[in-house]
């Protein structure tokens, strides 16, 4: 898949993996089908002129896009993408894996790790300080975590006992706790972090993240105490075909965008 230069083809990238996804009942329908909707949501806002920077928003969504679409060809041919990445991809072949512990895996290393670094990529491509990108960096993670969550409230219709998973809100879960807003500051501070390295420091520091973003993803997958018994049980009541699922996930129309 060559490399994408503009969102349009962004956009038409994530419709090829969710049209293979459908075709072979692969579950790398799930991520890609939430993560097409937020893609076009971008576009949308560039094109009604929502965003600081139409230009500079775009280019940074490609740079954080073409990581996760990097990282999934790396895995479809048998190489080595990040820790965080092939920990998401490897629960693609467990069918005892919830729909929504793929969506948050994926949104896992996506935010907490991807982001980080595609911010740095874009604001050293365009020679710009961080400060100068932050709106837009705000601007996209309010899209992902708003469309994250409304999707997931949709998931009642291929998993019926979704709201089980609130009995346990309050416990110290990693799966329940894990909070696309705290994720947001922490890929901030990732990314000022990572700003101020090079060469080896650079690459070294987001090996050091991989690995801890990498824990963070292995609670989400496994569970542990009685949340592994609920989990358990709302699995058990999911729909069982992949493809039928990513239909239903890349089908809905309405997209919500809430801005703080």
């Amino acid at each position: 898949m060559a490399e994408a230069l503009t969102i349009d083809q962004i956009i038409t990238q994530l419709e090829a993996i969710i049209a293979d996804a459908i075709k072979t009942g692969s579950r790398a329908g799930y991520f890609a089908a939430l993560y097409h909707k937020v893609t076009v949501k971008v576009k949308e806002g560039i094109l009604g002129g929502e965003f600081e920077n139409g230009k500079r928003m775009e280019q940074l969504d490609v740079i954080f896009a073409s990581r996760y679409i990097a990282a999934y060809n790396q895995w479809l041919q048998k190489q080595q993408p990040s820790a965080s990445w092939t920990l998401a991809f490897s629960i693609f072949s467990k069918p005892s894996k919830m729909v929504l512990q793929h969506l948050l895996v994926g949104m896992n290393a996506h935010i907490n790790l991807d982001l980080g670094v595609a911010v740095v990529e874009a604001a050293r491509a365009l020679n710009q300080s961080l400060d100068d990108i932050h709106k837009d960096f705000n601007a996209i993670n309010t899209i992902l975590s708003a469309l994250t969550y409304e999707v997931i409230n949709e998931l009642d219709q291929v998993s019926p006992l979704m709201s089980l998973a609130g009995l346990h809100a309050q416990n110290n879960s990693i799966l329940i706790q894990f909070a696309l807003g705290n994720a947001r500051d922490g890929a901030w501070l990732f990314a000022e972090d990572l700003y101020s390295r090079k060469d080896e420091d650079y690459t070294s520091l987001i090996a050091s993240r991989d690995a801890d973003i990498n824990k963070l993803g292995t609670g989400i997958v496994n569970p542990v105490g009685i949340l592994r018994f609920t989990v358990w049980v709302i699995h058990l009541f999911e729909w069982r075909n992949p493809s039928k699922i990513t239909r239903v996930l890349s089908e809905y129309k309405k997209v919500f965008l809430k801005v703080n």
